[in-house]
């Protein structure tokens, strides 16, 4: 483990965290990947290689976070990556959907923090993923784009009461070659390149690249980062 601790990704069981935790593995860091599920974690981190681990985490209890973060020690870089993709339109209000969603991200993700408050020092750094929906609605969206420009103001308070501790957010757009958009009908994914000034997707090592740039640039603070090719611009 390096002197001022590890790189803690949580949702690392994803493609994108489980790339962003790789990075730091190949680095020669010490690395903790959680999921909602203890065997699914300690088989990302066996993938991930180097010195990592995997350990349970459910963002939607969050009055089991602090206990589930009890072995961890002193954490360096915290990425905050999990996600859920909840479909909800006034029109047919899923309420239980919406509670799940905004308990992970606006509640998980604050709890995480407060439960390892003391674990981190002053030149660590945190990175929460939002998402475009926060500019961009769809239908469908009502909850995510309500979550993610939670995510995106949440960051700034988190900025002035752990400075000097520096809290950034990404909000990628649609990342063509995961897992989910890679699987969605081409024809869709190209409808959103042509309308993409870069001529293509963001790829899952944009993000990885993005991600690692707001943990380790030092003046990069309170920062919302759309990595989106210049699709917001269109």
């Amino acid at each position: 483990m390096a002197d001022n601790g590890s790189v803690l990704v949580v949702g690392g069981t994803s493609e994108i965290g489980k790339r962003i935790a790789k990075q730091y593995a190949d680095q020669g860091e010490s690395v903790i990947v959680t999921s909602r599920d203890a065997a699914k974690a300690q088989a990302a981190a066996k993938d991930i290689g180097g010195d990592s681990s995997g350990i349970a985490l459910d963002l939607v209890k969050p009055h089991e976070i602090g206990d589930a973060l009890g072995e961890v020690g002193p954490v360096k870089y915290l990425v905050l990556v999990a996600i859920e993709r909840d479909s909800n339109m006034i029109d047919d209000f899923n309420v239980d959907g919406a509670l799940n969603l905004f308990t992970m991200k606006l509640v998980g993700y604050a709890e995480v923090i407060h439960a390892l408050r003391k674990r981190l020092s002053d030149d660590s750094a945190i990175v929460l993923f939002g998402g475009l929906a926060k500019e961009r609605p769809y239908p469908g969206s009502t909850t995510v784009t309500t979550v993610n420009g939670g995510v995106s103001t949440m960051i700034k308070s988190l900025a002035i009461q752990l400075a000097p501790i520096r809290v950034n957010a990404i909000h990628p757009a649609i990342v063509g070659d995961s897992p989910f958009w890679a699987a969605t009908p081409p024809e869709v994914l190209e409808a959103f390149r042509v309308r993409t000034p870069l001529g293509r997707l963001v790829e899952i090592d944009d993000v990885v690249h993005a991600t690692s740039f707001l943990l380790e640039n030092k003046a990069v603070n309170a920062v919302n980062l759309n990595l989106d090719g210049g699709w917001l611009a269109m």
